[in-house]
C-alpha cells in the first residue's frame, strides 16, 4: 500500500465529499475505485466534453427545423400515444 497526498480546492473537496457519501463512500474509495477503473479500462474515465449530436441526429434536426420553416408551424401533440396514432396514420 502507498499513500498519495492531493492538492486542491477545499470548496471542490466538501463538494466531491458530499457527493460521495451520498452514495455512502467516503473519497479515499472514490479515489481507488477511480484509479481501478483506469486500470482496468485502460482509459480516463472522465467526461471531458459536453454531449455533441451525431451527425444523424444533427440531419435529423435540420430537416425538422426545415419542415417548421416551409409550413410555419409543426405537428403539435399532448401525449405520445396521439403522436404515436398520427404516425401510424
Amino acid at each position: 500500500m502507498s499513500t498519495m497526498t492531493i492538492r486542491c480546492d477545499e470548496a471542490d473537496k466538501r463538494a466531491a465529499a458530499e457527493v460521495a457519501e451520498y452514495y455512502g463512500f467516503d473519497l479515499s474509495s472514490v479515489t481507488r475505485a477511480f484509479w481501478k477503473q483506469m486500470a482496468r479500462t485502460r482509459s480516463i474515465p472522465l467526461e471531458l466534453g459536453g454531449r455533441e449530436p451525431n451527425a444523424e441526429s444533427v440531419r435529423s434536426i435540420r430537416e425538422a427545423d426545415a419542415i417548421v420553416a416551409a409550413e410555419g408551424t409543426g405537428e403539435s401533440y399532448d401525449t405520445a400515444r396521439s403522436l404515436l396514432d398520427a404516425a401510424r396514420a
